[in-house]
């Protein structure tokens, strides 16, 4: 099995998109191992609906939109690492995280704790927007400091060739491409998008 990490920079910039275009360009399986809120689709099920592949049973289903470990507190439970090995798949497995690394799963671990004692190779999604750049380096450090693998950058939203450019080059990280916000939302527009924009070749020599 090999196994790829997606995170980002923040909450709600689009990461759990870029994972359906990876899963379905590498026809992948998809896992989340905490779903912190489940009044809408969850992100399991966006994916699956998206790349058309499957999607394992998430490790935490926690009902309140929230950090997962205030989710799970709400519900007088306490997530547990040791409960969250990568699964075992045939082929590759992307595993995505929720919110940025920081995010703690419980009042001891984060996000980037089990990140580092999986040991895969981890993609960052980052926004185009301003603030991207602090945010980003930030987060490539703290990766690096962790003795995360890192992939490279993948960013999303509209061009900002500079603020990219600078990012990678203070960061010394790979450009993996930037996907764009897409107007129509559907599995066809979105594989489109990605095999044009999102560089695969550099993603699958981190699997090989």
């Amino acid at each position: 099995m090999s196994a790829l990490i997606v995170t980002g920079t923040d909450t709600g910039i689009g990461k759990t998109i870029f994972s359906a275009g990876l899963v379905q360009a590498l026809s992948a399986t998809y896992w989340k191992p905490v779903q912190s809120g489940l009044e809408e689709e969850t992100d399991s099920q966006i994916v699956a609906r998206l790349s058309g592949r499957p999607a394992l049973p998430e490790g935490y289903l926690l009902q309140l939109p929230a950090s997962p470990h205030l989710s799970a507190e709400a519900e007088g439970v306490e997530i547990d690492p040791d409960t969250l090995p990568l699964p075992a798949v045939d082929g590759v497995l992307v595993a995505e995280g929720a919110g940025g690394l920081m995010v703690p799963l419980n009042r001891k671990v984060l996000y980037l704790d089990l990140f580092a004692r999986w040991g895969a190779p981890v993609i960052l999604c980052a926004r185009t927007q301003l603030g991207t750049i602090n945010h980003t380096l930030l987060s490539l450090k703290a990766l690096r400091d962790a003795g995360c693998p890192v992939v490279g950058v993948a960013f999303i939203g509209d061009a900002e060739p500079e603020v990219e450019q600078t990012i990678c080059q203070f960061g010394q990280a790979a450009h993996l491409g930037r996907l764009p916000v897409l107007g129509e939302l559907t599995s066809d527009a979105l594989a489109v998008a990605f095999q044009a924009s999102i560089r695969l070749d550099l993603i699958r020599e981190a699997l090989s």
